[in-house]
Formats: structure tokens, sequence, C-alpha cells
């Protein structure tokens, strides 16, 4: 495991049902960010630097991942 997840705050996303079938996202004390799967959480995150993580929000909230 990344000792930097230890200090991690997890949130669960808000699309996430009873079943666990979503993802978590880890906002990290360094400002980097962590996605992990909820029904595996010991195989570990993605980690992203503020920017690509902001760039990503910004994608998703202007629509560039509709179908």
């Amino acid at each position: 495991m990344i000792p930097e997840l230890d200090g991690a705050m997890w949130h669960k996303s808000s699309y996430s049902g009873s079943a666990n079938n979503c993802v978590e996202r880890g906002i990290l004390p360094t400002g980097r960010q962590a996605v992990r799967d909820t029904k595996d959480r010991e195989r570990g995150a993605l980690l992203f630097e503020p920017s690509a993580w902001q760039a990503f929000v910004d994608a998703v909230r202007g629509g560039a991942f509709d179908s």
C-alpha cells in the first residue's frame, strides 16, 4: 500500500448503491486525488495530480464523456 493513502479522506460516489458498486475518491494530505474501487480497496488506487483531476472534473461537467 502507498503510505500517502493512509491519510486520505475517502468519499463514496453519490451514484453508489447499497451493493457497493461504486468508486471512492480520496483527498490526500499532499493535495493529490486518489480513486479506488469500493469492492476491492486492497487492490490500490489511481493517483492524480490536482491539475489532472481538475481537468477530468471539468471535462465531465462539460459533457465530454456523455454518450
